[in-house]
């Protein structure tokens, strides 16, 4: 078993990894990033850009590959999350990886700081989407962080790092402090679509205070980081107040079902593209260029999501 202080995993641009079982040849571009349990490289496969992991640890690698397969197979209208699995075999070692598709997007704070928090209801609103999509394959995200999270175009959410993804009624295995129900004294590290809908909330919360929460909750006592803090937060953010019921739901666990939190925000994007001065204005300010396409996203993806409730029903 390959740990994490082994540095056999380091490549360089364009160095060849070929698969030892499938055969397939990937050229080595740059390192997107590392974290506790693996390494990912933007690879070639001849001209198509992938997204390629190595794992420090063949079974835990194998246990998001085993979430991946199970997203695929929940939407099989979707394209393949998964591409491919194998072992490359360098200096001795044996590395186990696996290949997803490239997305080419911005981080989340990267994402709103270019295009506006306008755009916040249709990012989150997406992101739920995509949470329900992982939570009705059987399994939880777990390790749900602005790290996480990119987005593309109109608003389009994408997951990354399945390094948390975790069996549904398991324990959670992989977490973040901040975005974990139990460092709030809010329940459980349990495998359930709660727990991703805890950390949603956090997530909003802290993308929209002036000073992060990491930075409060470092101030406060551990007997004093408690969900009634939290919600004290989100009752004195101005821009959050039409979601608060949802997001105090998911504060207190009293939100069981990531479908009925979709529909929730659906009904207040809704209520958004009919009255935008009330839901996507900032003070006195005029909606951007950029917004009002927004808006035209968001009645577009409402009706592509009603079509896509009938369908599964």
């Amino acid at each position: 078993m390959i740990t994490s202080s082994d540095n056999s995993s380091n490549f360089n641009r364009g160095d060849l990894i070929r698969g030892k079982w499938n055969g397939v040849r990937y050229r080595v571009e740059r390192l997107l990033g590392q974290g506790s349990n693996g390494k990912v490289y933007l690879v070639y496969e001849g001209s198509r850009a992938r997204a390629l992991k190595f794992g420090f640890s063949a079974a835990e690698l194998q246990s998001e590959v085993n979430a991946l397969k199970a997203i695929s197979a929940a939407e099989p209208k979707q394209e393949s999350y998964l591409l491919d699995v194998d072992d490359a075999e360098l200096g001795g070692h044996r590395l186990p990886f696996y290949v997803m598709r490239f997305v080419e997007g911005e981080r989340l704070h990267q994402y709103l700081g270019a295009k506006g928090l306008d755009w916040f209801p249709l990012v989150a609103y997406n992101l739920l989407c995509k949470l329900g999509q992982l939570h009705r394959s059987g399994w939880i995200f777990g390790d749900l962080k602005a790290d996480n999270v990119l987005v593309t175009g109109y608003g389009q959410v994408h997951l990354v790092d399945y390094g948390g993804a975790t069996l549904q009624g398991k324990s959670v295995k992989q977490f973040t402090e901040i975005y974990d129900r139990g460092y709030w004294r809010g329940g459980e590290r349990l495998a359930d679509e709660g727990y991703d809908l805890f950390s949603f909330a956090v997530l909003w919360l802290q993308m929209m205070q002036k000073e992060s929460l990491e930075a409060q909750a470092s101030k406060l006592l551990p007997q004093n980081r408690t969900t009634e803090w939290l919600i004290q937060q989100l009752r004195t953010n101005r821009r959050l107040s039409p979601y608060e019921p949802s997001l105090t739901r998911m504060i207190n666990g009293k939100a069981y079902s990531t479908r009925e939190e979709c529909a929730a925000w659906q009904r207040l994007l809704r209520g958004s593209a009919n009255h935008p001065d009330e839901r996507f204005v900032s003070g006195n300010q005029t909606m951007s260029g950029t917004a009002v396409k927004g808006m035209f996203a968001v009645s577009v993806m409402l009706l592509c999501g009603a079509v896509y409730m009938v369908w599964q029903q």
